[in-house]
């Protein structure tokens, strides 16, 4: 049977529903070449707050044989899917004449590499963030340009962190200096954004009636998804059996939180209530769901992710903290203070874990969709309690295309521009920059293997790179 060839841009609609299809059989050229380059690449940035517990985190050698430290066990099947980077900074976010307000600094300066200018007013002023950059060069090809998500509710106005507008605490996209891209933080809110048709009025009206009716959207597509699967082959037909599997699960855990919000929050409260208010693990789980599902639908190729503001004084108490992080974070060297550090260091490696599970479980051409990824995890501090910006904790995980050569533990000189990171990605977004922020140049060395060995710097006790006596 002679199956029919369909454009990447297939969409299932509906009333207000406009679902877009991930990538089949049906859609890619038969050579093999051919088709793994028609395959887009995609650029993620995840944003954890306070540092790390170091001596918890770096390896003790370079190359591919290194062995996984203790916060990054969470990933040891993931093992060859991503890099350590050691020495990178961003060194804008120091104090400097500007004293105060690390946390600020910290989330204003890591996609910028410019230093925020300190004030609690309108004035703000940084630079236009790299996913930003990418968006305006690649955003084009793709229905949404770029995607921003977090699991605080958004600020863009008032006085935070020691003089510091909370724009710049609050928010890790610039499009402009002066135009912060607010992380939307309602599942719900990304959900409708994704499969919804773009008009909004009949996006209401079809919500209201999926509501009503306690339907789901794929009721909506249903006629379209039985008219296309008789025109796929096998593979296709489980693939997109496999994709809106998908969409229905998470569908259902984001109807739950509703569910729940009608039950258990005063109404007064439910226009602002989140799903971190019960469950933080299942917050951040569903907006690693939905950014999976935005790159494998191809609906952007850009996303970030700030998985909570740095200087967030969450407790963890499910995972045995109950302390606040931020607190926790001005640890003095207490040996206590450390191992819960370490905890909450671990749980957010975790759940970076289950995101590049999803991303592995879709074929994409000959390979996946974490191969055609380039994820940058992270903080702009390093430890809290020095308010460090040398020698950030980094992964990157994904290959790029077959760009990068992941399976390592990287050792860059120190004070290594972060920005110099984000000019080599760019290069393989195919939105090549010759500089940006403070960079002062490229890191080939994410595109070649390193020979295993021992670092050139010593750790200490404290979790600081020392060099060699």
């Amino acid at each position: 049977m002679k199956h029919t060839a369909l454009p990447r841009r297939t969409f299932l609609r509906g009333l207000g529903t406009l679902m877009a299809l991930p990538a089949l059989e049906a859609m890619v050229p038969a050579a093999s070449a051919a088709a793994a380059k028609a395959l887009p690449r995609r650029t993620a940035f995840v944003y954890v707050p306070n540092g790390m517990n170091m001596a918890h985190w770096w390896p003790e050698t370079v190359g591919r044989g290194y062995e996984l430290s203790k916060t990054l066990q969470p990933l040891a099947s993931h093992r060859d899917d991503f890099s350590v980077m050691s020495g990178l900074a961003q060194v804008s976010g120091r104090g400097g004449p500007d004293g105060p307000g690390d946390h600020a600094r910290a989330n204003a300066t890591w996609l910028t590499g410019v230093r925020a200018r300190k004030t609690a007013g309108a004035d703000i002023q940084v630079g236009v963030s790299i996913d930003q950059v990418l968006a305006e060069r690649v955003g084009n090809q793709t229905r949404i340009d770029s995607l921003e998500l977090g699991c605080d509710k958004a600020r863009s106005a008032g006085a935070c962190d020691s003089g510091y507008s909370c724009a710049y605490q609050f928010n890790l996209a610039w499009k402009g200096p002066a135009t912060p891209m607010p992380p939307e933080a309602n599942p719900k809110q990304v959900f409708e954004r994704l499969f919804g048709n773009g008009t909004s009025n009949e996006e209401t009206a079809a919500r209201q009636k999926r509501e009503q009716y306690n339907k789901s959207i794929l009721d909506f597509v249903l006629e379209d998804a039985n008219s296309l699967k008789r025109q796929l082959g096998a593979t296709d037909r489980r693939k997109l059996d496999e994709y809106m599997t998908a969409v229905r699960e998470l569908e259902e855990r984001i109807a739950q939180a509703e569910k729940f919000k009608m039950q258990n929050v005063a109404p007064v409260l439910r226009k602002d209530f989140l799903p971190q208010d019960y469950s933080y693990e299942q917050h951040i789980r569903m907006m690693y769901d939905l950014m999976a599902l935005a790159f494998q639908t191809d609906s952007t190729r850009i996303a970030s992710f700030l998985v909570a503001h740095d200087g967030s004084n969450r407790s963890y108490p499910f995972i045995g903290v109950p302390d606040g992080h931020h607190d926790l974070s001005h640890h003095g060297g207490d040996a206590g203070k450390l191992e819960k550090i370490a905890k909450i260091n671990a749980f957010h490696i975790t759940q970076f874990s289950y995101f590049l599970d999803k991303l592995k479980a879709v074929k994409e051409g000959n390979g996946t969709l974490l191969d055609n990824c380039a994820v940058v995890f992270g903080s702009g501090l390093a430890d809290g309690n020095r308010h460090a910006h040398h020698d950030l904790p980094i992964l990157l995980a994904g290959r790029g295309g077959g760009t990068i050569k992941s399976g390592q533990s990287l050792e860059f000189k120190q004070e290594t521009p972060l920005c110099n990171l984000f000019v080599s990605l760019a290069e393989r977004m195919g939105a090549k920059v010759d500089a940006f922020g403070d960079s002062t140049g490229r890191l080939d060395a994410i595109g070649q293997t390193t020979e295993s060995g021992p670092r050139q710097l010593k750790l200490d006790s404290g979790g600081e790179w020392k060099k060699q006596s």
